[in-house]
């Protein structure tokens, strides 16, 4: 099924906005001079916020009645550090100085195990998270390469309507602007039923729709033991990886927790779906495929972050990185395909009772509409903020637009 877009008016205060500053810039370890991927960026004392790409950049747009304002760089592991706007030169290279932290200090007030720690955070997301419907802007992008050559891009601007933690209702989204360009001449069938679009990214909120990972049900399928604690703005922070138990048979995950020492919230996933039985692991992707065609994933790798702000965190950020080899009878050669997909929340408000209706509701089971005119406006996004573009998605743009010019 296929979605047409528009351009939506958004929030009220981003209506009355007439002109915006855009800062560029990169985030570097202090120390061995590497960037830092997925490193947070918010002006504090407002809901306004990014990441870093992978390869450290960051594109941040900030309101003329802001600049005042300072802006946080934090990544988990490392100090925060704090410049005000007015600082902020043009493309800076912002340093951050890895943070050690006292292991003892922190084991001292440890659970008794892993797995009790594990326990208790599931129990507290009431506590922990936000408990009324929140209404966020969310930057999606999607990226389906075929070896590695870019296939498809899809990007769009959402507005997400976050539901309490406590409920049992899932997300809506609604889509205010996007764009996409495919080559389906570099795609079959199988590749273009890869395309989660945005519910993919909101389902890796663990906490939200821990139904897709654990719970508090089968929690006795995984293997959970303590790594070296660590810090996130100056906050002390547990390390728990997890596996399943070597008896389990069918594919479950294995990764790493990232849980807050003082009030036991999840603040950070990194995970993988174990596929060392690809034949079984593909069941979990692929549904309904013609006979003479194999999928088998060669890796699934999910990430979610989550962010605080007035005492309760919220869904902040997620990234699903996956590999297919597909292989046609009759083909001599496989055909490897990879999707990426991410999406950051860059702006959230209260809902002050407003409903989003059915008609309006971007469905989970809906793909992006085929709408490529938005490549050749830099100024497509407006006052957007977005994830910077990295030089393999630039370089996509580009073959975009020549495209777009011989037409």
């Amino acid at each position: 099924m296929t979605s047409n877009f528009k351009s939506h008016a958004f929030f009220d205060f981003q209506q009355q906005l007439n002109s915006y500053k855009a800062f560029k810039g990169t985030v570097y370890d202090a120390q061995t001079k590497t960037p830092l991927t997925f490193a947070d960026i918010s002006v504090i004392d407002t809901n306004i916020s990014t990441i870093t790409n992978t390869e450290g950049e960051f594109l941040l747009k900030i309101p003329d009645n802001l600049l005042n304002a300072t802006v946080s760089f934090s990544f988990l592991g490392y100090s925060e550090q704090k410049i005000k706007i007015s600082d902020l030169t043009n493309h800076p290279k912002i340093h951050l100085q890895p943070n050690v932290t006292s292991l003892t200090e922190v084991n001292l007030t440890a659970p008794e195990s892993a797995l009790s720690l594990v326990e208790a955070t599931l129990k507290r997301k009431g506590e922990n998270y936000i408990n009324e419907q929140k209404i966020m802007t969310g930057f999606y992008r999607e990226t389906i390469k075929k070896r590695n050559k870019n296939a498809s891009l899809s990007e769009a601007v959402v507005e997400i309507y976050k539901q309490s933690y406590q409920s049992r209702k899932g997300d809506k989204v609604r889509l205010i602007k996007a764009r996409k360009n495919t080559d389906y001449t570099k795609l079959d069938t199988i590749a273009l039923k890869l395309q989660g679009g945005p519910f993919s990214t909101l389902y890796v909120d663990m906490i939200k729709y821990n139904q897709f990972i654990f719970n508090e049900d089968n929690l006795s399928n995984y293997d959970f033991n303590f790594e070296n604690s660590t810090q996130i703005d100056n906050r002390k922070v547990y390390v728990v990886n997890f596996k399943q138990k070597p008896q389990i048979q069918s594919p479950l995950y294995f990764g790493k927790l990232y849980i807050d020492t003082e009030n036991y919230a999840l603040i950070s996933a990194i995970y993988n779906l174990n596929v060392t039985d690809a034949e079984a692991a593909s069941k979990l992707f692929i549904k309904k495929k013609p006979n003479k065609v194999r999928v088998l994933p060669i890796e699934a790798a999910y990430r979610v972050d989550y962010k605080t702000q007035n005492g309760k965190w919220h869904y902040r950020y997620s990234n699903i990185q996956l590999a297919f080899k597909v292989n046609w009878k009759g083909k001599l050669f496989n055909s490897n395909y990879t999707l990426n997909s991410e999406m950051a929340i860059t702006d959230w408000q209260d809902n002050n009772s407003k409903v989003l209706s059915y008609q309006e509701s971007f469905k989970p089971s809906m793909i992006l509409s085929d709408e490529a005119s938005g490549f050749s406006d830099p100024q497509f996004w407006g006052e957007y903020n977005i994830i910077e573009p990295e030089k393999s998605i630039e370089s996509a743009i580009k073959k975009i637009n020549k495209q777009l010019a011989k037409n």
